[in-house]
This record gives C-alpha cells, structure tokens and sequence, in this order.
C-alpha cells in the first residue's frame, strides 16, 4: 500500500487514478507538460536480460507517465515460452506503466530444425503480452487495441493510447525489411499486417484530428521513415519492405494540424540518436540503445523534446 500510494502521489494529475491496484477511471487530461521513456533495444546483441532490468529500474526512479519497451529478447535468445514469460513477469515488476512494442528479434528469426517458426511465435507473443486491456507496471493505464475490430481481431500488439493532448501508439513494423520475404509467395504474413496497419493509422488521425489533439506519437521498431539510399539491402535488389508504410505516415502527416513523431528502434546510415530529426511537422527518432527521456511541453514549439533538450533539432518551417 504504501508503494501503492507514493506512486499516486508522483502521478498526481496523471491519466489514472489508483485505489488498492484497482484502475477506478480514467481523469480529464490537462497537462501542459509530461515526461515519458522509451527503452531501446539495447539488449540486441546481449543475452543478459539484467541490461533490461536496469533500465527498468532506472526509469521508476524518474517521474514519467508511463514507459515503452522495444522488444523483450535479443537475437541470440531462445524463443522459448519460459523466456516470453520470464521477460514478462520482468516487466510486470515496473513502477512506471510499460506498454511492449513487438521487435524483430522477439519473433522474426525464431526457428525449430531451421525450420521457420516466426508466425507461431508471433501469435504466442500476442497470447502473452498484448491479452489485456491495461498496460503492464503499476500504473495501470487502459489501452485501446487495433483486435477490438472484428477485422483486424489477431493485431492486439496495435494500442493507443491518450495522454495530455497527445494520441500515442504501438504499431508492428519490425526491423528486418519489415518483415518482407523476397521469395515469392510467402509474404502472407507481411501483406495482411501491411493492411492491418493502414487501416490503423488512418484510425490514429482520424481520432487525433477529430478531437483536435497537439499531437500523435507512433512507437515502433523498423524505421518507416528511412529512405532507401539508407538500406545497404536494397542495394542486393530487394524490395523496399517499408515504402507503403513511408507513405500513408507522410501523407497523413502533411494534413495533420499538430506534429507526429515516430519513436523507432533503427541506427541506420546518416541518423543519429541523439536529437529528432524534423521535416515540417513530422519527427524522427531513433532509440537504439539504453532508455530516453522524451518530454512534451505544449509551451514549445516543437511539442516533443528529448531530455537533453539543448540537442534537439527545431521543426523546419
């Protein structure tokens, strides 16, 4: 309990209201500034799950309205259900509300027998982290998912959520090309999320448009923003996996009154983590490694400021 309480007592004003663990209902959202953290998949490379239980820690010791985690397991790991569980039960142990955005590496590269198993995973992942209506931690903030459309009822990894004046939102691009299989006919998989998430992001601004929003927010772990030139694969004649998705997120953007910024997990050629990149309204950011601090201040400009503020980029004009 008096855990319990010295969170409400942090979050005052926030989203929820927490009573015995219990979400009574959500509150008017006013704030003019707030600060959330995204994790980056820092453990990529390394099986030591104890990279992401520090970055855990280290973001409840801040005040933040709720976290995001890129990806729960690195390449190397088993795709093992003990493991889905266990980073799970890892990230349930959280002060702050986590909301997961699906990786490559947690389902992509998953095989039995060098046999692929990547479809079975995803679904397994779906079951595990994405069944409840509320994100993980102790702050349990409710979250709308893309499954609620009968149509699109197995993306459950798709959520949103509404904090301050803000629309923000998981959405399935995996690194790796997107998840785009150059042999033909087995791209099953890539076309129907490829739909899946049009539709979603239409959704995304209509309702940020609707209620005339500062601005939206899309988490996700390729960069659908990059351009060709900085994909070394194209280069080997592959299809540009994310063009669809760099398109419907531009367009929808340019008649977007507020800014849009795309939070993804990518450190691709001629980027840099260490500011957001803007073109006009729409942002770019990549967090590849270790946890950030991001802060919305609707008294600024540019809406969305890293921490280190000083090395952010001002919106073109």
């Amino acid at each position: 309990m008096k855990r319990l309480l010295t969170r409400i007592a942090r979050l005052a004003g926030s989203a929820l209201i927490l009573v015995a663990g219990l979400v009574l209902a959500p509150a008017t959202l006013a704030q003019d500034s707030f600060q959330f953290g995204v994790i980056g998949h820092s453990f990529g490379a390394n099986p030591d799950e104890e990279i992401l239980r520090k970055a855990l820690a280290d973001s409840d010791a801040d005040n933040l309205a709720f976290v995001v985690v890129n990806g729960i397991k690195a390449n190397n790991e088993p795709c093992s259900d003990a493991l889905y569980s266990a980073r799970r039960d890892l990230i349930k142990q959280a002060e702050n509300g986590v909301i997961v955005s699906l990786a490559a590496s947690d389902w992509i590269g998953c095989r039995n027998r060098n046999v692929s198993v990547a479809i079975e995973r995803l679904n397994r992942l779906r079951d595990l982290f994405f069944a409840d209506e509320f994100s993980f931690g102790g702050t349990r903030l409710p979250l709308l998912r893309q499954s609620i459309t009968p149509k699109f009822r197995s993306f459950a990894e798709n959520a949103r959520w509404e904090f301050g004046n803000v629309l923000f939102a998981t959405i399935n691009i995996p690194s790796s090309n997107n998840h785009f299989v150059q042999d033909g006919g087995r791209n099953s998989e890539f076309e129907d999320r490829l739909i899946a998430n049009r539709d979603w992001l239409q959704r995304l601004f209509s309702q940020a448009t609707q209620k005339k929003l500062d601005g939206i927010v899309l988490f996700s772990d390729g960069n659908p923003l990059a351009q060709p030139s900085q994909r070394p694969f194209l280069l080997r004649g592959q299809r540009d996996g994310y063009a669809e998705m760099r398109q419907r997120i531009t367009t929808l953007a340019a008649t977007f009154r507020g800014k849009v910024l795309v939070v993804h997990g990518e450190n691709l050629k001629d980027e840099s983590n260490e500011h957001i990149v803007w073109r006009r309204n729409l942002g770019n950011l990549g967090v590849a490694s270790g946890w950030s601090k991001l802060v919305v201040d609707s008294k600024v400009p540019a809406l969305f400021l890293l921490s280190n503020a000083t090395k952010a980029s001002a919106p073109a004009p």
